[in-house]
Formats: C-alpha cells, sequence, structure tokens
C-alpha cells in the first residue's frame, strides 16, 4: 500500500494536480472522516488508506476521458467516489446520481464546502430521463450487465464507459460474450495490481461484440 504521502506526490506530479485542488481533496478527506461515523459512507477499514484507496482509485479514471471538456456522469456516486474526485480534477461538466437520501446531502454539502460547481441529482437512474453524455463512470454499482443496461440512457455511439471493477473484471467481461457489442478494453489499475478498468465505446445490446 502507498502511504498518504506518496500518494499526494503521485497526483502532484503525474497527475499535474495544483496546490489549490490538493487542499480541496484535504478538506474532502476531513469532511468524509467527520461523517462517516454517522453514515458509515466508507468502510472503517479503507479510511486508514482513503488517499489511495479512494481518491488515487478514483483520479486515475481521468486518464481515459476523450477530452479535458468532456461531459460526465458519474452512477451511484455514493460518497463521491469517484464522481466528487473526478469533479475536482476533470474541468468538463460532471453530474453525481445518487439515490439515498443522506449520502446525497453529504454530497451537497461536501460541493458547498469546496466550492464546487458538480451537478448531484438525487434520484434512481432507472427514473432519470435519457440524456447524452461523453464520458459514464459507476463504480461498484451493479454487476457489468445490469449496469450498462441502467446507463444506456446516457450513451451516445461515441460515449466512452469507464468501470472500475475491481478483481472481477475480466470475469464479467466474459460474462458479456452473448449480449452486449462494443470495444471493450481492460486496463490495469493503478490502485491494485489484480484489479482492472473496463473502458467501452460503442456500447450497446447486440450479438457478438468486438474485443481487443
Amino acid at each position: 500500500m502507498m502511504t498518504e504521502e506518496e500518494v499526494k506526490a503521485v497526483l502532484e506530479t503525474d497527475f499535474g494536480v495544483p496546490r489549490e485542488t490538493m487542499a480541496r481533496l484535504e478538506r474532502f478527506a476531513e469532511l468524509l472522516r467527520a461523517a462517516n461515523a454517522d453514515q458509515n459512507l466508507v468502510s472503517a477499514a479503507s479510511l486508514d488508506h482513503l488517499w489511495e484507496r479512494h481518491f488515487l482509485d478514483s483520479a486515475q479514471l481521468i486518464r481515459f476521458a476523450p477530452d479535458p471538456q468532456a461531459s460526465w456522469v458519474d452512477l451511484g456516486s455514493g460518497a463521491g467516489f469517484p464522481g466528487m474526485v473526478v469533479a475536482l480534477l476533470h474541468p468538463g461538466p460532471v453530474a453525481l446520481v445518487e439515490e439515498r437520501r443522506l449520502r446525497v446531502d453529504f454530497l451537497r454539502d461536501v460541493a458547498a464546502a469546496l466550492g464546487l460547481r458538480v451537478e448531484i441529482v438525487g434520484a434512481r437512474v432507472e427514473r432519470l430521463d435519457p440524456r447524452p453524455f461523453d464520458v459514464i463512470s459507476a463504480r461498484a454499482f451493479a454487476p457489468l450487465d445490469r449496469l450498462l443496461d441502467l446507463g444506456t440512457r446516457f450513451s451516445t455511439t461515441n460515449s466512452v464507459w469507464i468501470l472500475p471493477k475491481g478483481r472481477n473484471a475480466q470475469s464479467e467481461l466474459e460474462a458479456l460474450e452473448s449480449s452486449w457489442q462494443g470495444d471493450f478494453r481492460l486496463e490495469h489499475s493503478l490502485t491494485d495490481p489484480e484489479a482492472g478498468i473496463i473502458v467501452a465505446e460503442g456500447v450497446k445490446r447486440a450479438g457478438k461484440r468486438k474485443r481487443r
């Protein structure tokens, strides 16, 4: 595991995160720790490695965005991962979708405290009207087949799906073999050498899909 200082160095050096944004991440960490006792936003064990397990794990997804100004929707944002971190680091417009009221309240409190312009939608994904985004992300939200089914209302033929799926990424991809079509690839995670990030384009329900 990386130390907090090592993660901060990676964010500053490899991701070019400026000092002001690092201060906002510090404040986000304070707010999360304070609220976690009441809501169990993240596991208590993960708080010991908050910067690697949540901040860097979220920040790494920006590598796969098609454009700095791309519109981005994060489904099932929970405590703000990856969506709130993306909103802090990504210049384009970001929307966070979360149905649980207490988590929505927390996300809005964080956005206000950080002076962050981000859209926070408190609703079930399946009840939202269709609306196109350039990037669709989700972390620990739903099994891959279900996630694609829910997210297609936000996708176009050019949308990029960026989905951290942990150590089950390969098996979830294989399970899609006959049900979804698109250009799917598996990228390595910077925070876990055994975990994968599924990056996909041209996603739609169909027969065989192209893989690489």
